[in-house]
């Protein structure tokens, strides 16, 4: 007997097919970093559960350490677009591309919707990166404690 695929399964597919076709080329050969997440988030399931949760509308929330995105790494991002520090961009490990997030500064309640377009943070108990327009609006430069808002 066949099992049949539901939502999930769908969505997980979708996203599995978007990583190889669009980015894992790419990934491997400037990054090795982002392939090494990206397997790690997917062998270990916490990564179809945050972009199951971000494209099935539920919201999904994590708390942890935001920094600024270095303009020095290069002119491009892992989704392939132009690097620009003036727009509302961040990077996220596992995030399907698109992702729209609501990044909250819990110093100060300032808070910004942001696009995940690029992989990161690398740096163990880093959630996010954003760019200097995004900490800016966040009222932060360097570090900050914040919490995501995905689907929200």
């Amino acid at each position: 007997m066949q099992r049949k695929f539901n939502h999930s399964d769908r969505v997980l597919t979708s996203t599995f097919k978007h990583i190889i076709k669009r980015n894992f080329k790419h990934t491997i050969k400037r990054n090795f970093k982002h392939a090494i997440a990206t397997c790690a988030a997917l062998m270990s399931g916490t990564f179809g559960i945050v972009a199951a949760n971000a494209e099935d509308g539920r919201s999904h929330s994590q708390s942890g350490i935001a920094s600024v995105y270095s303009t020095e790494s290069g002119h491009s991002t892992a989704s392939g677009q132009h690097l620009n520090p003036g727009a509302l961009t961040a990077a996220h490990r596992s995030l399907p591309f698109g992702t729209k997030v609501r990044v909250t500064n819990q110093r100060n309640g300032h808070s910004v919707v942001v696009t995940i377009n690029d992989r990161g943070p690398f740096v163990r108990g880093r959630i996010i990166d954003v760019t200097p327009a995004g900490a800016r609006a966040l009222g932060f430069s360097g570090l900050a404690p914040v919490s995501l808002l995905v689907g929200g």
